[in-house]
């Protein structure tokens, strides 16, 4: 990842657990409103919920590069605080089958154009 970069909007999951490797650089690790230095050989964990929104951010001057490992459960609810959207997921035998991108503050009533 490039100097100045974050890996991914700030989220967390609601069934997926996480871990990330640390393979070369540093930078920053957003955690759960907390802003924690990350290094070369460092492993993180971060489970499922809404206490562990996370986001790995390069702060340094030089790449970061990091394995991220996932437990990839289906279907699966992503949501984003910063932005008040979710992200529903499904895979069926490795494929994405559908993906839905909203605002939490945009419900619909459940029988919202049914006949």
């Amino acid at each position: 990842m490039a100097p100045g970069k974050r890996s991914c909007p700030y989220h967390f999951h609601h069934v997926q657990e996480e871990m990330f490797v640390i393979v070369e650089g540093e930078g920053s690790l957003r955690v759960a409103g907390e802003m924690l230095p990350i290094r070369t050989g460092d492993v993180l964990f971060i489970p499922a919920g809404a206490d562990y929104p996370h986001q790995i951010i390069n702060t340094s001057q030089a790449p970061l590069k990091y394995l991220s490992i996932s437990t990839r459960e289906t279907p699966e609810v992503c949501e984003y605080p910063d932005s008040g959207k979710y992200q529903a997921m499904v895979s069926v035998q490795g494929t994405r089958v559908f993906t839905a991108n909203q605002r939490t503050t945009e419900n619909l009533d459940y029988w919202e154009g049914e006949p």
